[in-house]
């Protein structure tokens, strides 16, 4: 990773300057690279409900980003009567609720059905292609003309800014990787500039040597990696200066004292440090990625985070996902029943239960998301294909009242059949969750107004 060592001026209460500060690689030694660093300073913008203290500003959001697609036919809108080649191999189960049954293959979230709501309707017009519907999903547009829209987590740190040393945005593990179509997956600042990206964790919170990122001052770094940071600088110097002359170092010197902050911050430590947790609390949620994401989400909310995405996998095609074609290299129904759904389960039911213990789910919205549903029909590998046009959402907390169904699919789930919501309507129940009006503007390409959301979305209807 390049560090750029520049002659900075900008200094500490400690006497510190930016340029001792990026000279030892402290930035470095957590994986921050430029864009995460501009990340790292929250806006000072603040909307009008903000400044006249709506309750709102306190609520929260995590969003469960279902990389690959689930099938809903299988998990969350069967069709016990359609014929085999629809209803597929799964049964249907009752929940703690009287109003919706989920798959047996969701035993724990048929257990707190009463918490969260179930959308049946949901359907874009995108393409058929996972980062085309990335996209759309995270932020309620399909990108055009060149133009990248901001992920909601994005609009919503430009709107509120930060509530702590943390970051107002964060994702877990790190960004999604390729989707098959070489497209900007949404999961960034977009038009808003990198300054909006999230911050991201660039680790497996799940692995034995994961530690806290190293957090401490520049005059506690070794004196070996202060060496090696020396010989980098000979290298770059001349680059800096020429860098330092650009905008884009305006903009490291804005964000300098707030990343020093996040770096320095015992907060910050103690937030990312999962060392805090008992053995059984980390055991509640499962030793895996996914779950050890999903007890980080919940205690950077405690501790201050304004919104937490997690990507529940990382690619469709290094490992085994929600994308469920049936045949190598992707996953099969028997890999989503042994592997994906055990995993997916227990650590939802983990993380619902546990904001709910603490007080914390009524102002924290967690909505699950995918790009887009599977096939009604399965396919001849045994597996379902890609299908926009039908597919299932779900949300708890946040002000939503659980135990609920919205909206309807015909009897093979192959289109919405009462209700339809489309990605924007989405997006607009997450800003809606959290306080913002949907007729607020942004500053769009070449300076001109642009709505958080496209117009004629709306918040879906009985959810709150």
């Amino acid at each position: 990773m390049l560090e750029f060592i520049g002659k900075g001026k900008s200094h500490n209460c400690n006497g510190t300057t930016r340029r001792d500060f990026l000279q030892v690689g402290t930035l470095g030694a957590i994986g921050l690279s430029l864009p995460q660093l501009m990340a790292a300073e929250a806006a000072a913008h603040m909307s009008a409900a903000d400044a006249k203290g709506d309750p709102h500003d306190d609520r929260s959001a995590i969003m469960i980003f279902n990389l690959g697609a689930p099938s809903n036919i299988d998990l969350w809108d069967m069709k016990p009567n359609a014929p085999r080649e629809i209803r597929g191999p799964f049964k249907p189960i009752t929940t703690n609720n009287d109003t919706f049954q989920v798959s047996e293959l969701l035993p724990e979230h048929a257990k707190i059905a009463d918490k969260f709501s179930l959308v049946r309707s949901c359907h874009h017009l995108g393409a058929a292609v996972h980062d085309a519907g990335w996209q759309v999903m995270q932020t309620g547009r399909v990108f055009q003309g060149g133009v990248e829209t901001p992920h909601a987590g994005s609009v919503l740190e430009y709107l509120r800014g930060r509530k702590s040393d943390l970051p107002a945005h964060v994702l877990l593990p790190q960004k999604m990787g390729r989707g098959g179509g070489n497209m900007p997956n949404g999961q960034a600042g977009g038009f808003l500039g990198k300054k909006f990206d999230p911050f991201e964790l660039s680790a497996d919170p799940s692995k034995k040597n994961f530690k806290v990122p190293d957090l401490l001052p520049p005059e506690q770094i070794g004196t070996a990696r202060l060496h090696r940071r020396r010989k980098m600088r000979d290298i770059v110097d001349q680059t800096v200066r020429d860098f330092e002359a650009s905008e884009n170092a305006r903009m490291m010197e804005e964000n300098f004292h707030a990343a020093y902050r996040l770096m320095t911050s015992k907060q910050a430590r103690e937030a990312f440090d999962l060392g805090q947790e008992s053995d059984k609390v980390r055991e509640r949620y499962g030793m895996n990625r996914f779950g050890q994401c999903c007890l980080l989400a919940r205690r950077l909310i405690e501790a201050g985070v304004r919104f937490v995405t997690i990507n529940t996998f990382l690619t469709v095609f290094d490992e085994i996902t929600w994308d469920i074609h049936g045949s190598k290299p992707f996953t099969s129904i028997e890999g989503m029943k042994k592997d994906v759904c055990p995993m997916y389960d227990k650590a939802y039911a983990a993380l619902i239960t546990d904001l709910d213990e603490r007080g914390l789910l009524d102002k924290t919205l967690v909505c699950n998301l995918a790009e887009f549903g599977r096939t009604p029909r399965v396919n001849p590998a045994g597996g379902r294909d890609h299908w926009p046009q039908c597919f299932s959402v779900y949300f708890a907390g946040g002000g939503v009242q659980g135990g609920r169904v919205i909206g309807s699919s015909d009897p093979i789930g192959a289109v919405p059949a009462e209700d339809p919501y489309q990605p924007k309507d989405i997006v607009a129940t997450i800003f809606k969750s959290l306080g913002l009006e949907l007729e607020t503007e942004l500053p769009g390409p070449g300076g001109r107004p642009f709505p958080i959301v496209d117009y004629g979305a709306k918040a879906i209807k009985g959810l709150f």
